[in-house]
């Protein structure tokens, strides 16, 4: 078996959930800059409520300063974790997005898709970002 197949710092569900959480807590700061800073520079990004395909994190950002005005939060209902490498991973699954004003939020439920690469510094980055909204 190669290192790949045995290494045990591999990308996990555990890893995943963490990063996750941790953009997640990025949107409830309503700072579209801290959640820009997930994505790596030349980033790809099919966001949920926007049919544009975005590139960048500048673009990210302006994403971002949109959706988060309508007050964003989201949980993962179901999910998986692929390693595509003992640096880069693949984070799937369906999540809900609750949205909306305190007295009128709405749930839109989603589907996911997060590879996420370890940058230069360590630091884990959003290389490519997909979500749409979940068929009926």
């Amino acid at each position: 078996m190669t290192q790949f197949e045995t290494g045990k710092d591999m990308p996990n569900l555990e890893l995943a959930r963490a990063n996750f959480s941790a953009w997640n807590e990025a949107l409830l700061s309503k700072d579209p800059k801290k959640v820009a800073g997930f994505y790596s520079d030349d980033c790809t990004f099919l966001p949920t409520v926007n049919g544009e395909f975005k590139k960048g994190t500048e673009q990210a950002e302006g994403y971002f300063e949109h959706f988060l005005e309508k007050d964003p939060e989201g949980v993962i209902v179901e999910d998986a974790c692929q390693a595509l490498g003992p640096d880069t991973y693949l984070h799937s699954g369906l999540y809900n997005f609750t949205l909306g004003p305190a007295d009128n939020r709405q749930i839109v439920e989603a589907r996911f898709s997060y590879v996420w690469k370890k940058d230069a510094t360590g630091a884990w980055k959003v290389i490519h970002h997909h979500s749409s909204v979940r068929p009926k």
